[in-house]
């Protein structure tokens, strides 16, 4: 794999081309709407951005862990609650969110690393396929937190 197309699957993990980024997603969220879930829908917002950071640290780990054990389905992949116990642990979670998504493009950019080879202990996945699940992941939430935004008219 070159060098461009190694920079472009990186750079596809927080890119704003063909939608809002999540930096967008979650700009200027005030506080008291971090936890609502909004009418007829399952998530807060605060619920997809710990699902969001929860399972791309999974996904990175995954990736960089030959001692890697998955997390349980769905208990370890979602908060517990809808609402973030405080804004720290909101601001803590973005944080974690923006380090591991650095963390993930370069691991992408590592020129060691053939990303097409599969993860030694894998079920036969590969490097480039676990990054596209995790930019589909972002793309995916990113879009739901977006859509909890419209519908608490907390978007612009």
């Amino acid at each position: 794999m070159t060098v461009a197309w190694r920079g472009i699957v990186a750079s596809s993990l927080d890119w704003e081309q063909a939608h809002a980024s999540f930096d967008a997603a979650v700009k200027g969220l005030t506080p008291s709407r971090r936890g609502r879930r909004p009418r007829n829908y399952p998530h807060s917002a605060w619920e997809l951005l710990e699902h969001i950071r929860l399972a791309q640290a999974d996904l990175l780990a995954f990736m960089i862990d030959p001692n890697y054990t998955a997390p349980k389905w769905p208990d370890d992949y979602w908060p517990a609650s809808a609402a973030p116990p405080s804004t720290a642990a909101w601001v803590r979670s973005v944080k974690a969110v923006r380090s591991d998504c650095r963390r993930l493009q370069r691991f992408t950019q590592a020129a060691r690393l053939d990303l097409t080879k599969k993860i030694p202990w894998g079920s036969g996945q590969t490097y480039l396929r676990t990054v596209l699940v995790a930019i589909d992941h972002m793309s995916y939430h990113v879009g739901q937190l977006i859509a909890v935004r419209i519908l608490l008219d907390a978007w612009h």
